[in-house]
């Protein structure tokens, strides 16, 4: 069963509380092992205009927790050198900075995400590693740098000691296969589930008295590690990344339990662990890390010194370039979820991107647009970076209407919102049934014609515009079936930087003629046909 934690649960032989208030007192608590986990940061601040997230809050229940006497330690669920604005200016030395922090006030340990090896050269990440002092962890893959020093930091099978107890950790980092990088310095090879339980036999011979698994995989295959705890009772739980918001999947005896926090550190996990007899009692819960947790004074000098770099490097960053008709939701909780006002207004920009005739559909993969922010009253440029966290190229192509709605399924398959596959879309609408198989969810895919809306014409041939990178079957979608393709170009950034500026030249406010969010996309209700 795949539940979102808001409830408090009491699992057998696992408790779980649900809560959103920061730090609890337990009288226990100097006998409690303390993990914080987080997953998916890209920021070195916080964000939703400061108020959510940010590793400056998670350093102040870091501070709380050891006052009260816990070993702390902080997990992270990889995915935090790349993409943002500030790594396409330092590739991810702040966020090595600002994560070695962390770890001066506990030890952290990481599993590298698919978001780590972007780069097609091994000389950035071999440059971070050398600069972390925390843990890089994997097991399904190695590293094939040529520098044996940089090789050997990434830790296999890796246990660490809490008291007497010994705790194994098995690290599992999403393949090429699956939508991860391919790289040379990064051979991966194939098998989560063999690989975690070679890991855990191994823990098990050396007498561990609790596995965990640190992953950046999605939840359906996590889900399916989970599994191996029935026939190792040591493994009691997953704490994920690659999703980017809240997940929970209730534990059982034969299931571990699966928790995966918000991007950004918006929403974190507190999970503590007790010795009773011997036996691991484990109890999780959610912390929303928001205005109640007031920001630690000595990691701000961290955050202050990277802003003033970045505005010394960029200095009209700040500055309005036109004004938004009503608040823009570039959320990654929604444009990863559904249609939103700022997903749409960049999809319909793209439609223009190759002249005219415009095309008849477009679509950007959720993934691509990386702000996890709304944009309100000023657009500056600063957003328009933060929105593009890589290049984006674009390619205009034909397809048959079958094969577009063939195509577009894989935006929608999988367990549950709020995946980087999920597409913004223009030119169209669609209703989508997430009980169905996957590639069976569309229940209506319809265009506008002279007013009205119709079918889209399996047979009829439409002009499509799409990232060059889904096109190439990132995240993925499958383009086999796309014909007159173009070469890479005009760049999406600069498409909608253009659109903001020249609505700002004609006195015009952005977003004033957008559809209403939900117009576009649509889920199925239970006991209906259609949407539309």
């Amino acid at each position: 069963m795949h539940v979102i934690c808001r409830i408090f649960l009491v699992l057998f032989p696992v408790l779980v509380g649900c809560a959103t208030e920061s730090v609890i007192t337990d009288p226990l608590a100097d006998q409690t092992l303390t993990f914080i986990h987080l997953n998916d940061t890209y920021r070195v601040d916080a964000v939703e205009e400061g108020k959510r997230g940010g590793f400056s809050r998670v350093a102040t229940l870091v501070r709380e927790l050891k006052a009260q006497g816990r070993d702390v330690r902080i997990l992270h669920g990889g995915d935090f050198l790349y993409p943002s604005l500030e790594s396409q200016l330092w590739n991810g030395e702040q966020m090595v900075e600002a994560m070695n922090f962390l770890d001066d006030l506990a030890p952290m340990y990481v599993v590298p995400g698919n978001h780590e090896f972007d780069p097609r050269s091994a000389d950035e990440v071999m440059q971070r590693i050398r600069e972390s002092r925390f843990e890089w962890l994997g097991d399904n893959f190695h590293l094939a740098t040529g520098d044996k020093d940089i090789d050997d930091r990434l830790r296999s099978a890796f246990t660490f000691k809490f008291g007497e107890r010994k705790i194994g950790i098995f690290a599992l980092t999403v393949d090429a296969n699956d939508g991860g990088n391919a790289r040379d310095y990064t051979p991966f090879e194939e098998g989560y589930v063999e690989h975690a339980e070679r890991v855990i036999q191994q823990f098990e011979a050396e007498g561990a008295d609790l596995v965990f698994g640190l992953t950046h995989l999605y939840l359906s295959d996590d889900i399916v590690l989970a599994k191996l705890r029935e026939h190792h009772p040591k493994f009691q739980f997953i704490a994920g990344g690659h999703e980017h918001e809240p997940e929970f999947v209730q534990g059982d005896t034969k299931n571990a339990m699966i928790m995966k926090g918000a991007s950004n550190a918006r929403t974190i996990w507190q999970i503590d662990v007790q010795f009773v007899n011997g036996v691991p009692d484990v109890r999780s819960r959610q912390i929303a890390v928001d205005e109640s947790i007031e920001p630690d004074d000595e990691y701000q000098v961290i955050a202050t010194k990277w802003r003033s770099k970045l505005l010394e490097l960029v200095p009209f960053l700040p500055s309005r370039i036109g004004d938004a008709a009503e608040s823009f939701d570039g959320r990654e909780v929604a444009i990863r979820s559904g249609d939103t006002n700022w997903g749409m207004f960049i999809a319909d920009q793209m439609r223009t991107a190759f002249g005219t005739p415009i095309a008849d559909f477009a679509l950007v993969n959720g993934g691509t647009l990386r702000i996890d922010d709304f944009i309100a009253e000023d657009i500056t440029f600063e957003d328009i970076g933060r929105t593009f966290g890589f290049s984006s190229y674009l390619r205009y192509m034909t397809m048959d209407g079958r094969d577009f709605r063939e195509m577009i399924e894989a935006g929608y398959r999988g367990l549950g919102p709020s995946k980087g596959y999920f597409p913004q879309i223009s030119g169209f609408r669609v209703c989508v049934d997430r009980d169905r198989p996957d590639g069976e969810r569309i229940v209506q895919m319809q265009i506008p014609v002279d007013g009205a809306w119709q079918d889209i014409d399996p047979g009829k041939a439409y002009k499509v515009i799409a990232p060059d990178f889904i096109y190439r079957g990132g995240d993925g979608y499958d383009f086999s079936k796309a014909r007159d393709v173009s070469r890479p170009g005009s760049e999406l950034k600069y498409l909608v930087l253009d659109a903001v500026i020249r609505a700002q030249a004609d006195g015009q406010k952005v977003g004033a003629d957008l559809d209403a969010p939900g117009s576009r996309f649509a889920l199925l209700h239970a006991g209906a046909d259609t949407c539309f």
